[in-house]
């Protein structure tokens, strides 16, 4: 079957934004204008379509990333079907908490619609959902939604991205009222107002500028023009020579500006009201890039380890990386994939070049949130999603066999919670194994663990609604009722110095003995850096065969810890000498001379605690300012800034994990219940010695 769409005329996009800002709202408004839903859904009424889990309805939250795909045919082209687009949208979450949804999502992104509330502007998670976009080169538009809100304003929204963000965001649109008085957008471009009448919005009609706004109007088209012609040198003659540019002139600039990431369009509305949203979708088509537009995909040849392009071509060879494996109750795993490259066809073998093992294509499935369409083939720029892989996991390359490629992975952060969790009966045991093994092959910020010394199982993620999702969906997916212990810190080892240490494993007992004799030097690295193990023996001092055996010996004893048994991270670990012996030595007696050797090593390289330490956002009435920030700084945190929001007050400081549990209570009770906070993962950094000790005494016991 042929490509129905041109790939110039597919949008792989996403809409990202900070808890509450209305992204989800934003999203069910576009599958409503796009057809895709004849019903809009709401998410203060348990709904959406996006929004398909139980958990999400009932918290009005996202919690995973749902993808779809709709088609859009611009406003000012309506009569004409052939310049119908395609676009396939991931709707992210905005919980700090599902931060790894966000950042698998911007991985396979060509563009973002970046939504903020119009009454808050700039939140946190809105900055770190902006960095992960900066740190895959995403285009992106600005979308300030809420205009209808108490409170709301444009301008101080879009100073906020300028602050905050980006001092090259441009307002493409500007809104005609405020609050309950908000009834259209003015295009800056086109210098026309839109008025959308009708119960939802659906009828958008188009008219001459208020009078009482055409001077700031006026201000604020020239500015933008002057920013656009900027990036051109033609027009930019034309413009100076006093010519007004042809819109389709500014248009294509602007695109090639907003491509390049060298501009920002900000554009406005209320979801909620069924304003703007139309004009929104327009500016997706006009500005954001289609796949292509963007550079070719780099990656790695696995044999050669040269550097490889693929480009997105129909007739290329297949390059496609799985960004998330959801597991579906109807028909096992889903892998959802990005294809840059080639074409994927049913019942064709592909590689999994990052796992280097074949897998045959069975089912292919377009997604529309939890509906499916079965589909024969997927081209290049598409999403979509495998039935039933049984090897692949985030952030795998699916590969031509005969072209095989890596693709860039995607890092995930490190969990800084986790929790002791037992089954209830005997009958939960086996079901609690499975459902945590699969749970775990979907979200990469998730850990299952055991603790060799209790028995017991550990899970850890991300924070305290992250686990306790976690918990709820094995009982409703998997049927395991499980008991759940406290929330604990997950804190970490490191060394400050280097040290050099020996290690010996001689056992002489009746027939073959035991022979291994390492010498490790170790030495700190920098925070967040992981684990690096180098191999300089000369001489052949320890046969190859054995270096291995030297290496597993030392990631175990890491993942054992020494001080207080939390996991050793941040060092590099040097084999520089040692000696075997022709008959006794082995592979075992290497492991353990290594383990011996890196205890010895690091004990000696004077070993430091680190714990995590959160971002904290805390919005407060000004009435409450000192008590609150006493507090902040009674909880070891440091206070790094504090501004204004309209009426309230807004905290922004740095606390350290261990000390925010049943921080929401506390923060409730000093304000009357009006205070409210946000947090997510900062960093690691060292504990001061008065903790550390009592951390070490509180795991002895």
């Amino acid at each position: 079957m042929p490509r129905q769409y041109p790939i110039e005329k597919v949008r792989d996009f996403g809409i990202i934004a900070h808890i509450d800002a209305g992204k989800t709202t934003t999203s069910e408004r576009v599958l409503f204008y796009t057809g895709v839903s004849h019903k809009i859904g709401e998410v203060h009424e348990g709904d959406t379509v996006m929004d398909w889990m139980e958990q999400e309805r009932e918290r009005g939250i996202t919690i995973t990333s749902a993808a779809t795909t709709c088609f859009w045919v611009p406003t000012y082209d309506k009569g004409n079907k052939g310049n119908e687009h395609r676009f396939n949208i991931i709707d992210t979450p905005g919980h700090i908490d599902f931060t790894v949804e966000v950042k698998r999502s911007m991985r396979v992104l060509d563009g973002a619609v970046v939504v903020f509330d119009g009454v808050a502007g700039v939140e946190p998670q809105s900055e770190t959902n902006w960095h992960y976009a900066d740190e895959y080169n995403v285009p992106r538009l600005c979308f300030i939604n809420k205009l209808d809100r108490i409170g709301a304003s444009f301008e101080r929204s879009y100073q906020s991205i300028l602050e905050r963000l980006t001092p090259n965001a441009v307002p493409l649109q500007i809104p005609i009222g405020l609050e309950d008085k908000f009834e259209g957008i003015i295009d800056l471009l086109r210098m026309k107002a839109y008025h959308f009448e009708g119960e939802k919005g659906e009828k958008m009609t188009e008219g001459d500028v208020p009078e009482n706004l055409k001077a700031e109007a006026e201000k604020l088209r020239h500015d933008l023009l002057e920013k656009i012609v900027e990036k051109d040198d033609a027009l930019m003659a034309e413009y100076l020579d006093g010519k007004e540019p042809a819109l389709a002139d500014l248009k294509r600039v602007l695109r090639k500006a907003t491509i390049g990431n060298e501009l920002v369009p900000v554009i406005c509305g209320s979801a909620l009201k069924n304003k703007g949203v139309q004009l929104m979708l327009d500016a997706v088509v006009d500005y954001l890039p289609s796949p292509a537009d963007l550079p070719p995909t780099k990656g790695t040849n696995p044999s050669t380890h040269a550097e490889e392009e693929r480009h997105p071509k129909d007739d290329e060879p297949l390059a496609a990386l799985a960004f998330k494996v959801a597991a579906d109750p109807f028909v096992g795993s889903l892998t959802y994939f990005r294809v840059y490259s080639g074409t994927l066809s049913r019942g064709s073998y592909i590689l999994n070049s990052t796992k280097n093992n074949q897998e045959r294509i069975g089912r292919i499935v377009r997604m529309h949130a939890n509906h499916r369409e079965e589909v024969e083939e997927i081209y290049a720029g598409d999403l979509g999603a495998i039935v039933g892989l049984k090897n692949t996991t985030t952030g795998d390359t699916l590969t031509d066999p005969e072209h095989p490629i890596i693709l860039e992975s995607i890092t995930f952060p490190e969990p800084v919670i986790d929790v002791r969790i037992e089954p209830k009966t005997k009958a939960d045991q086996e079901k609690m194994g499975i459902a945590l093994h699969r749970l775990a092959e979907e979200d990469p910020t998730f850990r299952v663990s055991g603790d060799p010394e209790t028995g017991e199982t550990i899970i850890a993620g991300m924070g305290e609604l992250h686990l306790e999702i976690i918990v709820d969906r094995m009982k409703r997916e998997f049927g395991v009722e499980a008991n759940v212990g406290r929330p604990q810190v997950a804190y970490k080892e490191t060394v400050k110095g280097s040290a050099e240490a020996e290690g010996k494993y001689i056992r002489q007992s009746g027939g073959r003995g035991q022979y291994g004799h390492v010498w490790l030097k170790v030495e700190p690295m920098e925070r967040g850096a992981g684990f690096e193990f180098i191999d300089s023996i000369k001489g052949g001092a320890i046969p190859q065969e054995f270096i291995p055996a030297v290496e597993k010996g030392v990631r175990e004893a890491l993942g054992r810890g020494i001080l207080a048994g939390y996991p050793l991270v941040d060092l590099k670990v040097t084999l520089f000498d040692g000696s075997f012996h022709d008959v006794d030595s082995s592979e075992f007696a290497f492991k353990v001379a290594a383990s011996m050797a890196l205890q010895e090593a690091c004990t000696k390289a004077k070993l430091v605690i680190l714990e995590p330490v959160m971002k904290i956002q805390t919005i407060v009435p000004p009435d409450f300012l000192g008590d609150v920030t006493g507090d902040i700084s009674s909880k070891r945190g440091r206070i790094k800034a504090m501004g204004e929001r309209g009426t309230v007050r807004v905290i922004d400081s740095d606390v350290p994990l261990a000390e925010m549990f049943g921080y929401s209570t506390a923060l409730r009770s000093m304000t009357q219940g009006r205070g409210s906070f946000n947090m997510e993962f900062s960093h690691y950094e060292e504990v001061p010695a008065n903790v550390a000790q009592t951390i070490i005494e509180g795991r002895k016991k």
